[in-house]
């Protein structure tokens, strides 16, 4: 978590003891950053994702069009993915028959 601390993405309250203390909105936070994270979003995106969020409600277009475009990069990615799927479900049912025919001789 110190990671999205020195990005900035986050900024915990900290306790007499100078330890940090997430609420449950600083983890929900920090869920949805990995889940940007995990779908590939760069970090310079998700920093501008959550500066528009620090805000407040006025960018709620903006962060909806992000989310948005990157879904629609996303979609792409996965058909690229399907794609290649599909190519290696071929080359594996080829060999397979392959094989097959060769033992059977």
């Amino acid at each position: 978590m110190r990671y999205y601390e020195q990005e900035n993405l986050i900024a915990p309250k900290r306790n007499s003891a100078n330890q940090r203390r997430y609420s449950d909105n600083d983890i929900k936070w920090i869920d949805f950053i990995k889940r940007l994270k995990g779908t590939g979003m760069p970090i310079k995106e998700i920093k501008k994702y959550a500066m528009l969020r620090s805000i407040g409600e006025e960018t709620l277009d903006e962060r909806m069009e992000m989310l948005v475009k990157h879904k629609k990069e996303l979609n792409k990615q996965i058909q690229v993915l399907q794609d290649h799927m599909t190519k290696l479900d071929d080359k594996i049912s080829f060999y397979q028959n392959e094989i097959k025919r060769l033992r059977n001789k």
